[in-house]
């Protein structure tokens, strides 16, 4: 797909609207209230800063009724939020790019900021949002500023500091699917110089599908969370604040729809398993089992801020943990065939600490470091049931090979039943330590009143240190099924009189594929595993790299601003903390001559080398007094994108060569009254693998394939949201009406086979409310209205060759909302 010449037209007008010389209700008051950012880490107004900044603030949040961030991309529509297989494997993406779930070995493209501390991982980032101020979304890499942790863009969420008043809110919702959800907060003030402030929140509700064997429902909500401040102003230029939070997750998530029932359905039901078959739109399912996640996640922050002459110095302390686990029925059927769990256990340190001037004329600065220390723990399982041996049966059967796998345990002189015994399977324990610094600076330069030159350097060194061992006890996956059909044939020509040694010399001449036992492979489902570090993988990397941004901004007037530049990003070597994690095929022949080779031993990646971003971009933005516009093209590119794709029972990490986007950013604001507010957002792009050899293996056919020239899964080529929000007065009482549209045109989501299923979005929010005069607030909301239903993603069904399972979107949900000031 390409960027029409419509779309483009659409961007070419709506700078036209802007240009200097336009007239737009310059005579009047203006309505809009200005809005300080701190995507620099400078605070300044969104219409100054020069790059491409979506501002969420708390008063959408609270009317739009966005719990978390993944309620956030209704408003924001360059930010796509998508949840896999669990609660705490979702994933962010911005413009496109965005990795990093269902892998504690990978650290997001996407970098999560809340008050300044960097959440590493997805999951600790998707509680309910706390007492909020704003939410920003900084598009396009960052990494000059933010270092490794931001090279597709960032989420910088700010909530509100103690103000010293004694006061507080209280708030319950309830909805359908028995949500109920109850908020809290209150701040006051020890002394003059001491301030605080206490929040909690408890989300509860209902699953919207059903288990049709345990008759429990799925997908609920059930979460925690309380976080507190103190703010201590000693001195007139002196500031610290202690932040100390704390959520968790208890939820049966997530079911899972069958998209296509293929082949192996008949064995399913022969053990008594079922499915609700080719119906992506799914409410009910069956599972022997039902899936669960839990999360904690804790820390603490310390944030000082020192005023001296001309500089202010800040200071950034945290340290977090985050412990996830959740338990899967991974084949998604009522057959008791295979079950998954994932246990891990991340502890982070960071500490950053910067100057910046204060008092600049002709220039602005700012310099600093930023340090990183982290510790993961993680254990994998993937075992199987009591129904996994009949199912191998069948399907044995069905090949053509009736009672092969109890011969073959008969050869080997084994008891019958020791393949594929119930609890048998892959148990993988991993660890990784993460070590990283960030130096960082960046002048601006006021050439005149109206032009401004930025230079930003950044240099990040990173160091990992890995480990995997992967005991294994399903001994099916450990037979050379080859060279035991190569001996069933010399047996066989022995038995003809044929010499031993003509019969072996036979054997050896028939190609891998036309043995005997050939067809058995495909049962293989968990192969051999080489644990390493090793003699010949090392299980360290260390990288580094120099990241810069040059941009040039200048003021066309009081409203208008342009700006142009080009940014680059760096995230380093992500690790393949999964079961599927193999040796580089350039590294298996040393493997063997050292000793370590097994038999069926496959190849594959142990890590995907660092991705390099590059972003060229110009910009503008107005505002007047009733109408505001911001515009961004660019030119975006990832080299060594870092693609994880699902391919059955586990993950392909790999490097793309190069993944490109070309687009336009857009958000216009209109007034025509001061009680209608309106407003556009949208973006357009046009993506495409420049390069991608080895994108991994078609779960269908098993073979390498190319995905170079192809447009990337997941992406879409046009995102728009559109709002109205209309206050009003209702007899003495402030009241507004608000609705909210997203959309998504279609879209594939998975690469390789998968490429044939698509999502798409036209979701409709609605809320209205009121506020009295004596501080209490109503509001009735309903978000996707129109009961829109989409796939989210798909994925090929674990030891199902030939199926396809995937997650669709949620339902309606409505509800009230009630509110209490104090």
């Amino acid at each position: 797909m390409k960027i029409s010449f419509r779309k483009l037209a659409i961007a070419a007008a709506v700078s036209a609207v802007v240009a200097p010389t336009t007239g737009i209700a310059q005579d009047g008051e203006t309505v809009f209230e200005e809005i300080v950012v701190t995507a620099t880490k400078r605070a300044a107004t969104l219409q100054d800063i020069p790059i491409a900044v979506s501002v969420t603030s708390a008063e959408t949040i609270e009317q739009a009724q966005i719990l978390d961030i993944s309620d956030l991309q209704s408003v924001v529509p360059t930010l796509r939020v998508s949840q896999l297989q669990s609660s705490t494997n979702t994933n962010f993406s911005i413009r496109g790019f965005g990795n990093g779930a269902n892998n504690a070995g990978i650290e997001p493209s996407v970098g999560v900021f809340i008050d300044g501390v960097y959440r590493s991982r997805s999951a600790g980032a998707i509680s309910d949002l706390p007492n909020l101020e704003r939410v920003e979304v900084l598009s396009g890499p960052q990494s000059t500023l933010f270092g490794k942790n931001a090279s597709a863009g960032v989420i910088s969420v700010v909530t509100k500091k103690p103000s010293g008043e004694s006061g507080g809110r209280v708030s319950a919702t309830v909805g359908n699917y028995s949500q109920l959800v109850l908020k809290g907060y209150y701040e006051g003030a020890f002394s003059d110089t001491a301030a605080f402030s206490i929040a909690a929140s408890n989300n509860e509700r209902d699953g919207y599908a059903t288990n049709l064997v345990t008759g429990q429902d799925m997908n609920n909500r059930d979460r925690q969370s309380v976080r507190g401040q103190l703010l201590l102003n000693p001195s007139d230029t002196t500031e610290i604040r202690f932040i100390a939070d704390f959520d968790t997750i208890d939820e049966r998530c997530c079911f899972a729809a069958n998209l296509v029932a293929g082949p192996t359905v008949a064995a399913i039901q022969a053990v008594g398993g079922n499915i609700v078959p080719n119906d992506p739109e799914a409410l009910t399912f069956f599972s022997n089992v039902d899936s669960t996640n839990e999360q904690d996640n804790a820390g603490l922050s310390m944030q000082i801020d020192k005023e001296f002459e001309n500089v202010q110095l800040t200071s950034i302390t945290s340290i977090r943990d985050l412990d996830t686990f959740f338990f899967i029925d991974t084949d998604f059927t009522s057959g008791d065939l295979a079950s998954n769990s994932t246990d891990s256990q991340i502890e982070t340190l960071t500490q950053e600490i910067r100057f910046t001037s204060t008092n600049g004329d002709k220039l602005d600065w700012m310099i600093g470091g930023f340090f990183f220390d982290e510790s993961v723990e993680s254990q994998d399982t993937l075992t199987w049931g009591n129904g996994f041996r009949g199912y191998a049966d069948v399907l044995s059967a069905a090949a053509g090979a009736p009672g092969a796998i109890g011969s073959i345990e008969a050869a080997l002189g084994l008891p019958s039943g020791s393949f594929y015994r119930p609890g048998d399977g892959t148990i993988e324990n991993s660890t990784l330590d993460n070590q990283a610094i960030s130096l960082f600076g960046q002048l601006d330069f006021n050439i005149t009143d109206s032009l401004t030159a930025t230079v930003g350097l950044n240099y990040t060194k990173d160091e990992k240190d890995v480990t995997i061992a992967q005991p294994k006890t399903d001994l099916f996956g450990s037979v050379d099924l080859i060279a035991l059909g190569r001996g069933l044939i010399i047996q066989s020509l022995a038995a003809q009189g044929i010499p031993v040694a003509t019969a072996a010399q036979i054997a050896a001449g028939v190609p891998a594929d036309q043995t005997p036992l050939a067809g058995l492979r495909a049962l293989q489902f968990q192969t051999p595993f080489v644990d390493f570090p090793n003699s010949v993988e090392s299980g360290s990397t260390d990288d580094d790299e120099l990241t810069y941004n040059v941009r040039l901004s200048y003021d066309l007037s009081d409203s208008v601003n342009v700006y142009g530049g080009v940014s680059t990003g760096f995230k380093a070597t992500s690790w393949n903390l999964s079961r599927d994690s193999r040796p580089f095929a350039s590294d298996i022949g040393r493997i063997t001559s050292a000793g370590l080779g097994v038999p069926n031993l496959i190849s594959g990646t142990r890590f995907a080398s660092p991705e390099e971003a590059t972003v060229y971009e110009i910009g503008l933005k107005a505002k007047f007094d009733r109408f505001a516009v911001n515009v961004a093209l660019f030119d975006q590119s990832i080299e060594g994108f870092q693609s994880n794709a699902f391919v059955g029972t586990g993950f392909n990490l790999a490097n793309a060569g190069e993944q490109s986007t070309k687009g336009v950013e857009f958000d216009l604001t209109y007034y025509p009254t001061e009680s209608l507010e309106l407003k556009l957002a949208g973006t357009l792009l046009d993506s495409t693998y420049d390069s991608f050899e080895g994108a991994g293996r078609d779960p269908l056919t098993g073979a390498v394939v190319d995905l170079t020239g192809e447009d990337p899964a997941g992406i879409t080529d046009t995102s728009l949201s559109a709002s109205a929000n209309y206050r009003f007065q209702l007899g003495n009482n402030d009241a507004y009406v608000r609705a909210d549209f997203f959309y998504e045109d279609d879209t594939p989501i998975g690469d390789l086979a998968i490429r044939q299923f698509t999502r798409s979005s036209e979701n409709l929010n609605i809320a209205a409310g009121v506020r009295t005069q004596n501080d209490w607030g109503f509001s009735l909301w309903v978000r996707n209205a129109t009961d829109h239903t989409s796939l989210i993603s798909a994925f090929a069904s674990v030891a199902q060759s030939g199926s396809f399972t995937g997650y669709r979107t949620a339902p309606r949900s409505y509800g009230v909302t009630v509110t209490k000031d104090f």
